[in-house]
């Protein structure tokens, strides 16, 4: 009964969402204003099966985030309101599945209904050089983000999986000209997004140049130092960068790393891109075993046919220690898999 109960207010809930949010911008004059809505969003599923261990109830995976589990599996569905007028607007981002459930892990702690909302903010253009953001906003640190649709790779990074997902709070963005930008942000804790459950608080500052970015987080005790960024080599060779460093003396707790994504636009419809990082940790439990560091090696490629994706992955991960099972479960440093993904934007 509470699992039909919950559908129930999960339906309810999103309809009314669209219906107050079309109802009074579709009902003004003139094609303008109706323009200032948007709906849109991705839905995604994949196949994933380990080369170099079992698939069975034995089954492993990598210690990142997402695209974990075996065989014929589902992504998430995911809806984005948007309203942009001339100065103020909204964003109501939902998400519903395995990939959402696991992006927004902390809100489900304190309530029923949370565990659907990755994005719920407000935002004020207070001048052309000024914006500031009120609410619920994925996190400003890395390189790869929660949307599978905005990903290059379907699986994600270790630094991507241990870094902040998201933040609740307030962030003023500043145009400084020139290619520079600016950010400085105050926030609950790192990941509690509902509400603020320990009194505590976040700061967050990031300066950008020519979409290049250097971000700062202290959380708790904790504080990380992030670079996303990439350069584009020739029209069609991409290659983006991410590194950072975490640190929490009061629990020992540190990780370190660094990914490079070069890309190559094989034509206009496939590309082809590798993803190569290394990545280390103290007391974190993150690589699995005792093992302490990581190179991990992603190929992935992307087919595009109208709006949707395909894209096959081939994956390495090659651990210091005895972090994974072959199929006779015995332990070993490495583990090969591979996954066909399928991501649909509208």
């Amino acid at each position: 009964m509470k699992t039909i109960t919950n559908t129930k207010y999960i339906k309810k809930s999103l309809w009314l969402l669209v219906a107050l949010v079309t109802f009074p911008i579709f009902a003004q004059d003139g094609a303008d204003d109706k323009k200032k809505f948007t709906f849109s969003g991705t839905v995604d599923a994949y196949y994933r099966a380990n080369l170099t261990a079992p698939n069975d109830e034995d089954a492993i995976a990598p210690g990142s985030s997402f695209a974990n589990l075996p065989g014929f599996s589902l992504g998430m569905a995911n809806l984005i309101a948007n309203y942009e007028g001339e100065k103020v607007g909204f964003v109501a981002d939902l998400v519903f599945g395995p990939r959402g459930t696991d992006a927004i892990f902390l809100s489900p702690l304190y309530s029923a209904t949370g565990n659907i909302v990755n994005q719920l903010y407000v935002y004020w253009n207070v001048s052309d050089d000024v914006t500031l953001t009120f609410g619920n906003f994925n996190t400003f640190l890395g390189y790869e983000v929660i949307s599978p649709a905005a990903n290059f790779n379907y699986s994600t990074s270790y630094l991507f999986s241990y870094g902040p997902f998201s933040h609740t709070g307030l962030k003023a963005d500043f145009d400084l000209g020139n290619d520079w930008s600016a950010m400085v942000a105050v926030m609950n804790p790192t990941d509690v997004t509902e509400f603020n459950p320990t009194g505590d608080y976040a700061v967050g500052a990031q300066l950008g140049y020519s979409s290049q970015f250097l971000n700062f987080l202290y959380s708790q005790g904790g504080f990380e130092v992030d670079y996303t960024g990439g350069f584009d080599l020739s029209e069609e060779f991409f290659l983006g960068i991410n590194a950072a460093y975490f640190d929490n003396s009061d629990d020992a707790v540190d990780f370190a790393g660094i990914a490079l994504y070069p890309q190559y636009q094989t034509s206009d419809n496939f590309a082809i891109g590798l993803r190569g990082e290394y990545f280390t940790e103290t007391n974190l439990g993150a690589i699995g075993g005792a093992a302490e560091s990581v190179f991990a090696v992603t190929l992935t490629g992307s087919a595009t046919i109208g709006d949707l994706l395909i894209k096959p992955e081939l994956r390495l991960d090659c651990a210091d220690e005895d972090a994974f099972i072959d199929n006779d479960l015995a332990p070993t440093s490495s583990l090969a898999s591979f996954l066909v993904a399928a991501v649909y934007s509208f």
